[in-house]
C-alpha cells in the first residue's frame, strides 16, 4: 500500500469525524437549547410575583360578554356561561393541598376555588384543600403552595367521585395517619391521584422566589390548573374514569358526576335574606394565634371577607382579598398528636355539629357523612337539606371543644 493511498484515506478519515463529532455537538446544543426553549414555554407562567398569566399550555376560553350566565356549578351553584360548562364537562375537578403557614402566605389560587376545605395539619398548623372546577375554566390559575396529603382530606375529597388530588407526598408512617398507604389502598393511585414525586417537572416546578424573595424549600412548589388537567388528559383521567380493577373487583368507567347529587342550593334569582352578623371569628388551636380565622361581612357584595392571624388573607395571583358567600364552621372530634411527626386525626364520618354563616346570618345545622365514599352533607332544624346561596363555599373544621365568636 502506497504512502500516497494511506496519506488521502488518513486524510478523508479525518474530514469525516472532524465532521461527526461537529455534527454531533451541533444536535447536542441544538437540542439542548430546544428543551431549554420548551422548558420556557413549559413556565412562562411562573414568575416572582406567582400572577395568572397566559401559557402555552392553556387555551383559555373567550367569553362572549353577552354569553348568558345560566349554567349552574355541580360543587357550589355559582352560575357560569355554556362554554365554560362546556369545559368543565370534560373534566373532573382537582383537590388540591395548600398550606397555611405564616412564611408561605399569600397562597396562589385560592379565590379561583369552588370549595375549600380547612383544617389542621399536624400540631397547630392548617392546611386547606382546595376543589377547583368551575370558576378555574377561564383562566390557568397558578396553584402554590402545594404540600403534603392528610387522610382526613382524602376523605373528604372521597365525596366527589375519585376527583384528581393533588400534592407533594404525604403522611406514610403505618397506622390510621398513612394517607399515601390509603390512597393506594382505594385504588386512587391508578386512576386519579396526582402526587408530585410521580409526575414531576413540569408540571410540579419549585419557584423559591413566588413571593418576590426567597423562601424556604417547602413554601415553593408550583403548577397550575391547566398543567394539571393536561397531564390528566393524557392518563386518560378526564370526566371520565377508566376502567379499575382492585383485586377481584372491577370498577367499570363512568362519568365522575355519575351518582353524585352535590347540595341544594336557592333558587336561580333567590337568597337567603340578610342579617345583621358581620363578623365570625375562631382559633384551630390554643396558642397558634398565626391562624386564627375571622370572616367580616362585606353587606355591598354579600360576602364574608378573609383574616388570618389579625391580617388581610390575600391570594397572590390577584392581590384580591380571600372571600366566601357562605362559610361553614363544621365541629366533630380531633385526636392527636398521635406521633412523634404531630399528625392528627378528625371524625370525618357520621353526624355532627355545623354553623352556617351566609348573607350576614347564622344557622345551626348538622353535617352528615355515612362513609367515606359518601358525599359530606348539611341538614336544617327540620331535617331537610339545607338550600345554599350560591357562591364560594368554605369549610373550616373545628374540634368539638372549640368556640366560635360572632
Amino acid at each position: 500500500m502506497s504512502k500516497k493511498y494511506l496519506l488521502i484515506s488518513g486524510l478523508v478519515f479525518y474530514i469525516l469525524s472532524t465532521s461527526a463529532v461537529f455534527a454531533f455537538f451541533t444536535l447536542e446544543k441544538t437540542g439542548a437549547n430546544r428543551s431549554r426553549q420548551l422548558a420556557q414555554l413549559e413556565n412562562k407562567q411562573t414568575n416572582k410575583t406567582g400572577a395568572t398569566k397566559t401559557t402555552p399550555l392553556s387555551n383559555l376560553l373567550k367569553i362572549d360578554p353577552s354569553e348568558p350566565k345560566d349554567q349552574a356549578c355541580p360543587l357550589n351553584g355559582a352560575l357560569y356561561t355554556k362554554t365554560e360548562k362546556d369545559a368543565w364537562s370534560k373534566r373532573r375537578p382537582l383537590a388540591v393541598m395548600i398550606e397555611n403557614s405564616p412564611s408561605a402566605r399569600p397562597q396562589s389560587g385560592l379565590t379561583n376555588a369552588d370549595v375549600v376545605y380547612e383544617a389542621l395539619a399536624e400540631g397547630g398548623i392548617t392546611r386547606f384543600m382546595g376543589l377547583f372546577y368551575c370558576a378555574a375554566q377561564k383562566d390557568d390559575v397558578t396553584l402554590a403552595p402545594i404540600r403534603s396529603a392528610r387522610t382526613y382530606f382524602i376523605d373528604w375529597a372521597s365525596g366527589y367521585n375519585r376527583p384528581i388530588y393533588v400534592h407533594v407526598g404525604g403522611a406514610n408512617i403505618p397506622g390510621p395517619a398513612n394517607a399515601l398507604g390509603q390512597l393506594r389502598q382505594y385504588g386512587w393511585n391508578l386512576q386519579n391521584d396526582f402526587n408530585q414525586f410521580s409526575i414531576g417537572y413540569p408540571t410540579f416546578v419549585r419557584n423559591k422566589d413566588r413571593l418576590g424573595h426567597h423562601v424556604a424549600t417547602e413554601h415553593t412548589m408550583e403548577t397550575s390548573t391547566e398543567k394539571l388537567w393536561r397531564v390528566a388528559v393524557k392518563r386518560g383521567w378526564t370526566n371520565m374514569s377508566p376502567q379499575l380493577k382492585i383485586g377481584r373487583k372491577v370498577i367499570p368507567p363512568s362519568d365522575w358526576q355519575a351518582g353524585y347529587h352535590g347540595w341544594s342550593f336557592m333558587p336561580v334569582g333567590q337568597e337567603t335574606k340578610e342579617g345583621d352578623i358581620s363578623d365570625v371569628k375562631y382559633d384551630f388551636w390554643s396558642g397558634y394565634n398565626q391562624f386564627t380565622a375571622e370572616w367580616r361581612y362585606d353587606h355591598k357584595r354579600k360576602v364574608y371577607l378573609r383574616f388570618t392571624g389579625g391580617e388581610v388573607h390575600r391570594d397572590l395571583n390577584n392581590k384580591k382579598q380571600l372571600f366566601a358567600k357562605t362559610v361553614i364552621v363544621m365541629k366533630t372530634k380531633v385526636k392527636g398528636p398521635i406521633d412523634e411527626l404531630k399528625h392528627l386525626l378528625y371524625k370525618t364520618k357520621g353526624v355532627g355539629d355545623a354553623l352556617i354563616f351566609t348573607n350576614g346570618k347564622v344557622y345551626p345545622v348538622k353535617w352528615k357523612k355515612l362513609n367515606r365514599q359518601a358525599e359530606l352533607n348539611f341538614y336544617d332544624r327540620h331535617g331537610k337539606p339545607f338550600k345554599f346561596n350560591r357562591g364560594l363555599t368554605w369549610i373550616s373544621v373545628l374540634d368539638n371543644s372549640n368556640k366560635v365568636a360572632y
